[in-house]
């Protein structure tokens, strides 16, 4: 999901950097800006910085989650090893 005040923020400064005697269309060019950013960002099917923390935080669970079982497993072959 695309972070519309990010785009807002983005679109105003590319707008507020044009030269001044275009200034006269800058609503229009904020705009215009607004509309292709959001676009060519919707397209890279980009995600949120919550939505990779949230993701990053069950990869994590998932990784001690391996972990333990994996020294289960290692545990378990060693006692059938040894017997």
């Amino acid at each position: 999901m695309i972070d519309f005040r990010t785009l807002d923020e983005l679109s105003r400064k590319l707008a507020d950097s044009v030269p001044e005697n275009i200034k006269v269309l800058k609503e229009d060019l904020q705009s215009n800006f607004k509309a292709v950013l959001g676009s060519s960002l919707e397209r890279m099917d980009l995600v949120t910085r919550d939505e990779f923390d949230a993701q990053k935080r069950v990869l994590e669970r998932m990784r001690e989650k391996l972990d333990a079982l994996e020294a289960r497993l290692a545990e378990q072959d060693e006692s059938k090893a040894g017997q």
